[in-house]
This record gives structure tokens, C-alpha cells and sequence, in this order.
């Protein structure tokens, strides 16, 4: 909003902040902010060019640490403020609404300054080109001498924001040729894999070969921490896609093991494994809660930035599953319990239906408290481990746990001062190692130790604040989480059928919110974003993508038709919206291109989370298999080979995508049950299967599935029968099992 004095022209404009107009908590709690904060609307774009001023777009997520940080630091402060609304027109975005804008920028943070993150800040011209950017930049009353990686010495917002005012004062013709440059740069290579992709078609390309999964696991190998687990040092993420790919490395046909050896296969799982078993033992686990936090800040995964998002546990759910029917380890299986009781128990499973979207790393440490910390919710000093225990379980707690009474965070990796004599919870030993210890059985260790438990989650809940809640509805992530809870609910039917009912009915309950409130009958079209109410971003390609993916998990489960045929309708619709007949693969945004987007991007590469053609293709060859739809296979072969000068570049990057190159290559064995075949359903579902889908056809279920797929036609539904088809042909067969 703007409220001239007199005439138009800069000296006349006087932004007022419009942020309660937003629907997002990321955005919207910075509308008391003195900074007059505008949208990323036409109103404020046109105010750019009306007043030729440099946009300042500043882009977060509830959840970040740092973007509350950069808040209270610059945003808060009435110096910023005068700059930001005298000289430019600043923008707040969630990147969660607008994931489409953040990657425009983001290329252009990293290709300038080698690194990314959020919030991300970056000064654009009227024309939407950038000028500069970065991501943290500290306020005039910082404390902070470091940031995970160093920054000391890094200058300060105020003076940044005093060169740009000069620079695009002094030198705008200058400053608008150089965005204008790097844009055309980014452009470019953004369009190199097409063109790339379209030399190979003329006659340069060979086609991706399933060498290319070998030469993956010697990178991560080679990057292994044999140690901790994980492929870097510190900070260190899950990236739970290259972890599923180690796990699934030597599921797929023999040909992938004769490339990649039999020895090697195992060793890839046994790298994933020892990661998730000590990922699972650190604290970037809620050792008496629930979840994982997004990432580590040391090496060893004992000190998290505390925020939960979605689609990490979505994906870990999935990963762990893996892991436990990979090994029938325990500690794998227990991993899955907590993060499904995570998704399907408040307050992240919405009780509309549905996931919530994440769980702030900063709280209240307790109710009579005005400021927050950084995973206040989540520490504990050893005080107050005897306080809630008692002196006896509070000390077998406390070595269980790694609590002392200095705390176990080391001041390097506390700037801010806020753990001192606090711990984060680490199990730094077992309950028979415990027990031996202290001369006692290992049966009263383990009640303790679960007691324990209870009874610190107890005094949390009850006497500290809960961390804030981003309480978006968002279509992908949720996606990634019926997928992962349908498959969980499969696993565990044999186990644990109440476990089993609970995932199964949260993952129905998602898909039936989504439908109801996100998608346009009419036009066959999903929306982003609920929060009171529907969002008015439309779908973007992972919101189709990882969408259809949790519906094909959730029908496999089910065997209703129902769910498949919405996964047919929606990939039909993300083919028509997302491609185009003179480039391949999957545009990020739908057609046509909106008018607030500098460029259309199109990505492969897989980051915390899957890209979405990764998914794409997968989806398309899953389909293709279970509907007997050769338009499809042909379609996920085209998005596969889309990156092909990429993907032989840098294989470990795509490690989603590794698996669809050997779908192309071999097909995938589509088994159909028909009659009754609960036994074979128990084999199946006990076993990690990334070569294979499961239709069903019986009395009550079928009938839509056998009119799509004319192999099914002629076959006897109430026949006890187990069928294998591939390449337009069935036969009977158990040897997939």
C-alpha cells in the first residue's frame, strides 16, 4: 500500500506494511515489523517501476532460525526500517508458498556467492533481474561472530543497504546492465540441459547407462564418514533420497549388481544403515519426543537447529522402512513408530486432515518467559533431570543421554549464549552396556529409562511452550507423507494392525481433505497452499508430483481403484500444464508462464528434498506398468533423459533419478493378485521392491482398473491367482518374491 503526499515520485511515497493481508505465519508475523513490508503482488511490483526503485525480497519459512534472528537483529530496528522504506520496496515471501520464486534467486545467491540458505535476501530491479544477494547479513546489534560456517568480518545490513541506495542512485544504468547480463547467464544455464538433451537427440547423446548407479556409490563412498555416518562434515544434513538410493542399490535386477558388485550393494546399505541407527541415537532426534530436526550443525548429529519440517519426516519415514525391512533391526523399527506417531498425533496431524506444514526451532523456555531461544522446548540441564527423576533415575538417565552438569554443547557452537549448562539429549550408550556399568539388570535400566522418558515428555508438554506451529496445508509435502504412512501402514499390518490402522486412516484422511478443499473439479487442477482457506497459488509440478506419488502408495495399499484413477486424472493434467513439445522433462511452474516470474526453471537434481522430475518419472513409469500405458513409459523416459548431460556429469546429484535410468532400461514386473492372495500380499509387503508394483482385481475391487488397462480385461478376478506382466504380456509367477 502507498500513501503519496503530493506528486508521484519517490520522495512522495510512504509505504504502509500489508502484511496482515497474508494468509502465511512466516509472513504474517512480521506485519508489526517497522519495516513496510508489501507483498509479492501486482501492486507491488508496479510500485517498483512507478517509482523506480530497487525491490529488496527478503525470503523465509517460519521454521528458520536465522530468518528470526535476521527479524529481531534488522527488521525490528527503526534504522533499517527508514532505509528499506525510503529507497526501496521491500518484499516479504514464504518460500513455502512461492517455492518458484526462491529458486530463481537462490540460483542466482549460489551462482554468485557459492552458497545458499535462507532467509534470502536479494536486491532486484524493477524488471525482476538481480543485483545482489545473500542470505544472513547481521543486524547493527549482533552478537554473532560466526554462523556454522564463518562470517566474521562479514559486513553488516545497515551498510549494505546504504551502498545499494548509492549504487542505484549513482549508477542505475550501470546496475540494470549487470542484472541484465547475469540474468541472460542464468537463462542459460538454466536452458542447458535442453540443449544439451536436444544435441544428443541429432546424434551426440548415447543414452544414460546403468553405470551410472556405480559410479554414485563410489562418490558417496568416497565421502563416507565411516565414523558418524552421513557424506560431509559439518553442517550435516539426512538428504534422505541419496540414503534411499544406498538402501535400494541392491534391490534392483542382477544387472545393477553385476555393475555395481554384490559387495559393493552391501556396502552401500550398510553405510545407509549405520547413518539412520546414528541419526537415530543423536540429538538431532527428539530423544523424548517425536521427529527429527532438519539438519545437524556437528558432525556427529548431536546438535540439531531444532526445527521440524514435513517432508523430512515424511521422507525419513520412508527411508527408515526401508531400513527395518531391509534388516529387521529393531532400532530401524522403532525410528518408524516415533516419526509416524509424530505425523499422525497434534499437532502435526491437522485434525481437518492433513499435515501440518513444520515446528519452529525457537520457544519460550518456560510460560513466564518474554524471549525465546533456539531449542528452549528441547534441553535440559542435569538439575532438571533430578528435579522431574528423582537423584537415582535422573542419573541413569542422565548417562543414557549424555547429560552433564557444565551441558554438552561446546560455546563454538553457541553464539548466542543460549545452552550454557544445557544439554541436548544424545544416547551416548545401550541399557546392557548401562547396566554392567552400574552393577545393575539391564531389565530396571530399561524401565527407567522408559519411565524416564515419559515422565520428562510429561513435564515438557506441561510446563514449557510449545514451539510455534506452521499450521500451512501444503499439497507436496503432504504428498511425500501419505505416501511414506501408506507404506508404513502395509509393513506393519502383519505387526502391529493398530499401528497399522492409524497411519493408514491419517494417510486417507490427507487425501480426502486435499480433494475436497485443493482441487478444482472443473479444471482438474490443484492448489498449493491451505491455511484459512484455499491459497490462490496454483499447484506447482512437485505439488502434482508428490501428490500422485502418495496416491499410488496409498492404492497399492488399499487396492482402491479410487486413488489411482485421481493419480491418472492428475498426471494427465501435470503433463498438459508443466511440459512442452520442444523441451522435455518438467517445468517447475504450469503454463502459462505468470507474468511475476523472471524465468521458467526446470530442475532434476535431488536436495533435502526430491526434485520433482526425479518423482515425476517415477510416477510415470509406475503408472505406465499398472495401467499397461506405453504413452507413459514413454514420458518418463523423455524426463530421465532430459538431464542426460548432467546426470553423466554428476550422477550422485540425481540419485532419485539413478533408479528410473534402470526402470528404462529393464521395465518394471507389474504383479497382479487376483482371488484371495493375503499370504502373497504378506510376502510382498515385507520386502523393499523398486523393480515392481502391486495391482489387485477381486469381487469389490477392480473394476475401474481393468477397464484402464486392457491386459486385465480377460483375466478371471475371483481366480486365486498370482500374475506377472511386463512389456505388453503376463504370464503366472512367483518369482518376484
Amino acid at each position: 500500500m502507498e500513501v503519496e503526499n503530493g506528486r508521484n515520485g519517490q520522495d512522495d511515497l510512504r509505504l504502509v506494511n500489508r502484511l496482515n493481508e497474508s494468509r502465511s505465519p512466516y509472513v504474517r508475523g512480521h506485519r508489526t515489523n517497522p519495516v513496510a513490508w508489501q507483498m509479492w503482488d501486482p501492486e507491488a511490483l508496479s510500485l517498483a517501476k512507478k517509482h523506480n526503485r530497487l525491490l529488496f525480497v527478503s525470503i523465509g519459512y517460519a521454521a528458520c532460525h536465522w530468518c528470526h534472528v535476521m527479524e529481531r537483529e534488522s527488521f525490528c530496528s527503526p534504522d533499517v526500517a527508514q532505509l528499506l522504506n525510503t529507497h526501496f520496496i521491500p518484499i516479504k515471501i514464504d518460500r513455502e508458498e512461492r517455492p518458484d520464486v526462491d529458486a530463481i534467486y537462490m540460483n542466482y545467491v549460489q551462482a554468485t556467492t557459492g552458497s545458499g540458505g535462507w532467509p534470502l535476501n536479494v536486491f532486484i530491479t524493477p524488471d525482476l533481474e538481480p543485483v545482489f544477494g545473500g542470505t544472513y547479513w547481521p543486524g547493527s546489534n549482533s552478537s554473532m561472530t560466526a554462523v556454522g560456517t564463518a562470517v566474521a568480518g562479514t559486513v553488516g545490513f545497515v551498510d549494505i543497504l546504504e551502498k545499494m541506495r548509492d549504487v542505484w542512485t549513482q549508477q542505475e544504468g550501470r546496475c540494470r546492465e549487470s542484472a541484465k547480463d547475469i540474468t541472460r547467464q542464468l537463462r542459460e544455464f538454466a536452458e542447458e540441459g535442453v540443449h544439451s538433451h536436444q544435441m544428443g537427440e541429432k546424434g551426440g547423446g548415447g543414452g544414460l547407462e546403468v553405470e551410472l548407479l556405480e559410479e554414485a556409490f563410489q562418490h558417496f563412498r568416497k565421502k563416507y564418514d565411516k565414523i558418524n555416518g552421513g557424506f560431509s562434515t559439518a553442517p550435516k544434513f539426512p538428504t534422505p533420497v541419496n540414503l534411499s538410493f544406498l538402501l535400494r542399490l541392491g534391490q534392483w535386477p542382477q544387472t545393477v549388481k553385476d555393475v555395481v558388485g554384490e559387495t559393493e550393494c552391501q556396502n552401500a546399505s550398510s553405510m545407509a544403515v549405520h547413518t539412520l541407527r546414528n541419526m537415530a541415537r543423536g540429538g538431532i532426534r527428539d530423544q523424548i519426543g517425536y521427529g527429527f530436526a532438519r539438519y545437524s550443525v556437528t558432525k556427529d548429529w548431536s546438535l540439531p537447529h531444532f526445527e521440524k519440517m514435513l517432508y523430512d519426516q515424511a521422507q525419513l519415514l520412508d527411508v527408515y522402512l526401508d531400513a527395518f525391512l531391509s534388516t529387521r533391526d529393531p532400532e530401524m523399527l522403532g525410528a518408524v513408530y516415533d516419526i509416524a506417531t509424530y505425523l499422525t498425533s497434534p499437532p502435526m496431524g491437522a485434525p481437518t486432515g492433513g499435515f501440518f506444514s513444520a515446528e519452529d526451532a525457537d520457544s519460550y523456555p518456560t510460560k513466564s518467559d518474554t524471549d525465546k531461544r533456539e531449542g528452549a522446548y528441547y534441553v535440559w540441564s542435569l538439575k532438571e533431570f533430578h528435579d522431574v527423576l528423582g537423584e537415582k533415575d535422573g542419573d541413569i538417565c542422565a548417562r543414557f543421554y549424555g547429560v552433564t552438569a557444565d551441558g554438552n554443547v561446546a560455546s563454538r557452537n553457541d553464539p548466542h549464549d543460549e545452552f550454557i549448562s544445557q544439554n541436548v539429549l544424545n544416547v551416548t550408550t545401550t541399557p546392557s552396556a548401562l547396566a554392567k556399568k552400574l552393577g545393575i539388570p539391564e531389565a530396571s535400566i530399561t524401565q527407567t529409562l522408559k519411565s524416564g522418558r515419559q515422565k520428562l515428555r510429561e513435564h515438557r508438554e506441561n510446563h514449557r511452550p510449545r514451539p510455534a506451529l506452521d499450521d500451512k496445508i501444503i499439497v507436496c509435502w503432504n504428498g511425500l507423507a501419505i505416501g511414506a504412512l501408506s507404506r508404513t501402514s502395509a509393513a506393519l499390518r502383519s505387526i502391529d494392525p493398530t499401528k497399522a490402522s492409524e497411519c493408514l486412516e491419517a494417510a486417507i484422511s490427507a487425501v480426502v481433505f486435499i480433494r475436497k478443499e485443493l482441487f478444482d473439479p472443473d479444471t482438474k487442477t490443484l492448489y498449493r497452499v491451505y491455511r484459512e482457506g484455499r491459497g490462490s497459488t496454483p499447484g506447482l509440478c512437485d505439488d502434482y508430483a508428490f501428490f500422485i506419488h502418495g496416491l499410488i502408495d496409498l492404492y497399492e495399499t488399499t487396492f482402491d481403484d479410487s486413488y489411482l484413477q485421481f493419480a491418472d486424472v492428475l498426471q494427465k493434467r501435470q503433463n498438459e500444464l508443466f511440459t512442452s513439445s520442444d523441451s522435455p522433462g518438467f517445468y517447475s511452474t504450469p503454463s502459462p508462464h505468470p507474468p511475476d516470474l523472471l524465468m521458467r526453471l526446470k530442475s532434476g537434481m535431488d536436495a533435502a528434498e526430491p526434485s520433482s522430475n526425479n518423482i515425476s518419472a517415477r510416477n510415470l513409469y509406475r503408472l505406465s506398468s499398472m495401467l499397461d500405458d506405453a504413452s507413459y513409459f514413454k514420458k518418463a523416459k523423455e524426463t530421465v533423459e532430459a538431464f542426460e548431460a548432467e546426470v553423466e556429469q554428476f550422477p550422485f546429484t540425481f540419485s532419485g533419478m539413478l533408479g528410473s535410468i534402470v526402470m528404462g532400461h529393464s521395465g518394471l514386473k507389474g504383479v497382479v493378485l487376483t482371488g484371495e492372495n493375503d499370504e502373497m500380499l504378506k510376502r510382498l509387503r515385507q520386502t523393499v521392491r523398486p523393480n515392481s508394483t502391486v495391482v489387485a482385481l477381486g469381487k469389490s475391487k477392480g473394476a475401474w482398473l481393468r477397464e484402464r488397462n486392457e491386459l486385465l480385461k480377460q483375466m478371471d478376478a475371483e481366480k486365486d491367482c498370482v500374475m506377472v506382466c511386463e512389456g505388453g504380456a503376463c504370464r503366472e509367477g512367483t518369482e518376484f518374491v
